[in-house]
Parts: C-alpha cells; structure tokens; sequence
C-alpha cells in the first residue's frame, strides 16, 4: 500500500481515505489478506487514529473488510446473495428451508415482541433459535418467536429439549393455514449473542430483517433474523416487497 498524504478536500477526510484505501484493496491485497495495524496505516496516509478507524468501519459496512477475534482486519470475500422472503406461502421450517434449528425455548419476549404478537404482558411464547449457514460460513441467526396459542396442540411429550424441541414447534406451527407475511430491514449492530453466533465482533455491522407471519387474521409467529452485513446481499423474491417508513420525529427533528 503506498503512501499518499491527505491534503485539504471538500468531503470529509474518512471518507476520501475510504476512497484510498478501496484502490488499495483492489490493486494490492488479496480475500483473506490481513491489513497492517491502525497505527502504521495512520502514520503512513497521515491521518488520525479516528479518522481511519471512520474509514475502516466504512469499509466494513460496505462488506470490503472484515474484523475477526484473534486475527484482525482482513480483506472480505465478495458478497452472497441470501433470499428472503420468497415463499409467501410457507411456514419456517417447510420444504427447502435453509435455516438450521438450533434450541427453543418458553420464555417472556422483550416488550416489542410481545406488542407485535399481541400477547398479554409477561405471557411466555416459543423462542426458536435458528441458524442459517451458506458455503460452510454461518451468515445468520434468528429469534423466532410464537405464541402458545399457534401451536395448541403442543405438548411436553412431542416437545423435548433442544433441536428437537424446536423442530416439534415448527410442525405444530404448519398445521396453520398461512395467509402471508410481512417483511422490515433495518441496518443494526450485532448484540453479543447474535455476534457470538455469527463469528463477529459485537457491534458489528448488521442487517436485521424482521417478518411478521400472519394466520386467522393475527400475527402467528415472529422472526427476528440477524445476518452478517459484511458478506451478505439480500435478495427479494417476486413476491417479497420493501417498504420505506418515514419516522415522524425524525423527520421534524
């Protein structure tokens, strides 16, 4: 990488070294390769610690690089496309799903969840948690969460612990007749259990995609799906719809 120093510029100094340093990353380092340290990269594009640290973060966003525990900065592999949401007609853990079931269990939600199922407060529902992996790399986890009541005949017999609790919740889950689902993106910051999960830093960047099932007129389970932002592209099927939400007082602010 060689040395350029930073003159006056009339966008902010992060972002023209982010500039610099993506026709590095083309030109002279390969996926996988590991960048030198935050303080020889400042000395060598004279800039402060923060405002490399600003373009490295940007880089990360971007899915050009990626910080690992133990390891460091290094070059990220291209972007894979996930699908999400094509399938307005299935249920987790159908045909062809691609998610791996992990653990499930009953538990209160957070106070959103329990808003958006429509539960009464301090009303335990199904926790799934799932895992999604692409090319051998874990590139999401999710939170799935549903209410006793879609799932009514569920008993401790057919529910053990585990995965296989978890798979038995799904099955009840499908005897539902589907009638859509409704998907958010949002971009986020890995918490330490999603961050665990996914080999990341916490407070890593992420793409939080929440999808609201919808059976008999009600929210009948709730996905809360983490995937890793630096090597992930989502990708809409022809059924899948994104919709933008202006927040009123962010707008007046």
């Amino acid at each position: 990488m060689g040395t350029q120093q930073l003159e006056s510029v009339p966008e902010p100094k992060y972002w023209h070294l982010r500039t610099v340093l993506t026709e590095a990353l083309d030109s002279e380092f390969a996926v996988g390769e590991i960048l030198p340290n935050e303080r020889d990269l400042a000395a060598r594009f004279g800039v402060a610690r923060a405002t490399l640290r600003q373009a490295l973060e940007q880089l990360e966003l971007e899915g050009r690089l990626q910080r690992r525990r133990g390891v460091g900065t290094t070059v990220a592999p291209p972007r894979v496309g996930v699908a999400v949401g094509s399938e307005q007609d299935a249920w987790p853990g159908g045909p062809g799903d691609a998610w791996q079931p992990v653990d499930c269990v009953l538990e209160v939600p957070p106070a959103a969840v329990a808003a958006a199922l429509e539960t009464g407060a301090g009303e335990p529902v199904h926790t799934v948690r799932r895992i999604r992996v692409t090319h051998g790399q874990p590139v999401a986890a999710e939170l799935l969460h549903i209410p006793a009541a879609s799932v009514p005949a569920l008993s401790a017999i057919d529910a053990p612990s585990g995965a296989a609790r978890a798979r038995a919740v799904l099955r009840e889950l499908q005897r539902l007749e589907l009638e859509g689902h409704e998907n958010a993106v949002e971009l986020g910051s890995a918490r330490a259990d999603d961050a665990k999960e996914l080999d990341r830093l916490p407070g890593a960047p992420v793409l939080i995609v929440t999808t609201r099932f919808l059976a008999a007129g009600r929210t009948a389970a709730l996905s809360v799906a983490t995937y890793r932002a630096d090597t992930c592209r989502l990708t809409f099927g022809d059924s899948g719809r994104v919709e933008i939400h202006e927040d009123p007082q962010r707008r007046a602010s």
